[in-house]
């Protein structure tokens, strides 16, 4: 056996803390290694260069690249010795950057720890095998969970390409918040002359599939052939016969919550979105109906001219097969109400969020586009903006920023002076503006300027009401000064946060999310739209806040990238898979029960027992199977038992 060791100074990042030069002669005293050297950076071109030229030359059968993390450049080094005919498992990677250099100060202790590090490589590097990946076929269809701007982007880039796509929307219709906006930052377009055709090119596009009022429910198989089970839930409304006529929805006695336009005013028990919903097919909320609350009613079956109201239609369930999955499923407004009692805690009439002003606003709104206060209708004379509100804040465990609230406060801010009049007095609490975007920053001058928006830099302590009004109170810190205005209104610039379930629909496609429910890319940097389950990508807010321009940016960079998957008619399937010692298995069944991918099935011998066997096209290699097992029968290629122990015997020398 002949190990080669590259060392890599990394710039400083390695070489700042750990005497690399040092590193590569000390590798050359351990056991089968031949050669050794300490690239200035090995991920560059000469440095790769030199690996394949080192490889051919020496003869090496195995190389341990010591630098970064696997995690960012593993692929890379593995392409880098096969280019040097070398089987791409047989190099192993040290990470004395992320695990060494950049956690300590201490030169003399930093130069030792990757020792031990690179020592553990080496030794485990003696145990590789060659591993050969499989091909299996791919399915070009595509599944795409999710039918607001970012999902509808995603469906017509891949449509147009020749691809077949499913579009799963939870709710009646396409669209998803930005159906809501009255103008978008910093153009002042219109959101719906925007969105409405986009929406209707998908109802009508050859390749796309539209079903919403349904959700995922279980995902199985892997990348290039899942499985998905999809529930779609019961309208009451037969959608065949439905012309979305409006009828029933004039007609209907009974009254229930429009979670369309953010509760503002109360919709009926049958109905539709908005006029512009796409499909345009109205739903009975069943919890709201007199029919389905008292067995009496049925206003809305005797005015259907079309005979579309089916009070027995039931949920039902269909499964499909996709080569590949993108999540698109966007945004909830922080629930300022259960966080802030200082504001009200939704007690104050006059108090509204953000996204329930954009609903008033806009002219298919409750209001027809008149802007007014809450508690008597009257004409607004003083508007008061707060930013930051459930973002940036410690303590409602929002530390993030939103992205998108303080160009939405300003576009709110221009569009109040344009609906109550010039003379309305409008103010904006803010602790810092951040308007990073292409003409960002000149529309929040222009509204300051302009339109003579008053930006008051500070927080705001309290909100109460005295005399009709909302007593704003908070801090000038520019001035240095308390500050008392009483408005007429109160708009809060709440955050955003990832959509209800996203979650629990995290876990059923086995990805990744962080603390707030954002699901995790692969790589910041290296793969931005793709997850740590292959053929599952990311698209809009669900990765994380954003605004328009970004969410359309990143859906067609997803749509580029599913693209390139699924030009190939086979796809390599990573050969570091677990296998199960059937001599051993005693058939305890505990694999198959941890097993996130359901990849261990029960398979029955000649002799008609059944043991454990791996799917091999389904194992992600995650190894937790292996760690489960009582009696140690699976094993994962690439991390056999044998070569952990020699790991762990190397650093217990060195402690001896």
């Amino acid at each position: 056996m002949r190990i080669g060791v590259f060392v890599c100074h990394c710039g400083s990042n390695i070489a700042g803390t750990v005497d690399v030069a040092e590193l590569a002669k000390r590798a050359l005293t351990l056991k089968d290694v031949v050669y050794s050297d300490h690239p200035m950076y090995t991920c560059s071109e000469p440095g790769q260069a030199g690996i394949q030229q080192a490889i051919k030359d020496k003869k090496l059968d195995r190389v341990v690249v010591s630098a970064c993390s696997p995690h960012m450049h593993e692929q890379t080094f593995r392409r880098t010795v096969e280019g040097a005919g070398m089987n791409p498992y047989l190099m192993e990677m040290a990470n004395i950057r992320e695990h060494c250099s950049w956690i300590h100060p201490d030169m003399a202790e930093g130069t030792e720890k990757a020792w031990e590090i690179i020592k553990m490589a080496v030794a485990k590097a003696r145990q590789l095998e060659p591993l050969y990946a499989n091909e299996v076929s791919v399915n070009k269809d595509v599944l795409i969970i999710g039918g607001g701007v970012a999902g509808i982007q995603a469906a017509l880039d891949l449509a147009d390409a020749g691809l077949k796509v499913t579009i799963v929307e939870k709710e009646t219709t396409i669209g998803g918040t930005m159906a809501k906006l009255d103008k978008t930052f910093p153009t002042i377009d219109c959101s719906a002359c925007i969105l409405t055709p986009r929406m209707v090119d998908c109802s009508q596009h050859e390749n796309i599939t539209l079903m919403t009022y349904s959700e995922v429910e279980k995902v199985s198989g892997y990348v290039g052939n899942f499985t998905v089970d999809i529930r779609r839930k019961a309208a009451m409304v037969d959608w065949n016969k439905c012309v979305g006529c409006d009828v029933c929805v004039q007609k209907c006695p009974a009254k229930a919550p429009n979670l369309f336009d953010e509760g503002l005013e109360p919709t009926k028990a049958i109905y539709i979105p908005f006029p512009q919903a796409v499909p345009k097919r109205a739903a009975i909320q069943v919890d709201y109906c007199r029919y389905f609350q008292t067995g009496k009613c049925k206003v809305c079956e005797r005015v259907c001219p079309a005979g579309a109201i089916d009070y027995e239609q039931k949920d039902t369930s269909v499964t499909k097969e996709f080569g590949a999955i993108v999540v698109a499923t966007g945004l909830e407004v922080f629930p300022w109400e259960e966080h802030y009692s200082e504001y009200g805690g939704g007690k104050i009439k006059d108090v509204i969020s953000g996204l329930q002003y954009e609903r008033m606003l806009n002219a298919s709104g409750p209001y027809g586009g008149h802007v007014r206060r809450m508690s008597d209708g009257a004409d607004p004379k003083t508007v008061v903006f707060i930013q930051c509100v459930g973002s940036r804040d410690e303590s409602v465990n929002r530390p993030y920023c939103s992205s998108v609230c303080c160009m939405y406060t300003a576009k709110q801010a221009l569009l109040t002076k344009d609906h109550c009049g010039m003379d309305t007095d409008v103010y904006v609490f803010y602790i810092d503006i951040r308007a990073t975007g292409k003409g960002y920053e000149e529309f929040i001058k222009r509204v300051q300027t302009e339109f003579g928006v008053k930006y008051v830099r500070g927080r705001v302590s309290k909100l109460y009401e005295q005399d009709g009004k909302v007593m704003v109170r908070g801090t000038d810190t520019l001035l240095g000064e308390q500050v008392e205005i009483p408005a007429d209104l109160v708009v809060l610039a709440s955050g955003i946060q990832p959509a209800d379930g996203a979650k629990q629909l995290a876990q059923t496609l086995n990805i990744s999310y962080d603390e707030f429910g954002f699901m995790k890319e692969g790589h910041p940097k290296l793969r931005p739209v793709e997850t740590n389950t292959a053929g599952v990508f990311l698209a809009g807010v669900c990765q994380a806040p954003k605004d328009i321009p970004a969410t359309v940016a990143q859906a067609s960079g997803t749509a580029s990238k599913v693209i390139g998957l699924l030009a190939k008619d086979k796809l390599k399937t990573s050969p570091q898979i677990a296998v199960v010692n059937q001599k051993n298995c005693v058939s305890c069944w505990k694999c198959i029960e941890v097993c996130p991918f359901s990849a261990p099935e029960k398979q029955e011998l000649r002799d008609g027992t059944y043991k454990s066997h791996v799917i091999e096209t389904v194992c992600q290699g995650c190894g937790i199977c292996v760690a489960t097992c009582p009696v140690n029968t699976i094993e994962l290629k690439g991390f056999t038992t044998d070569a952990i122990l020699d790991q762990i015997e190397e650093v217990l020398q060195s402690q001896l």
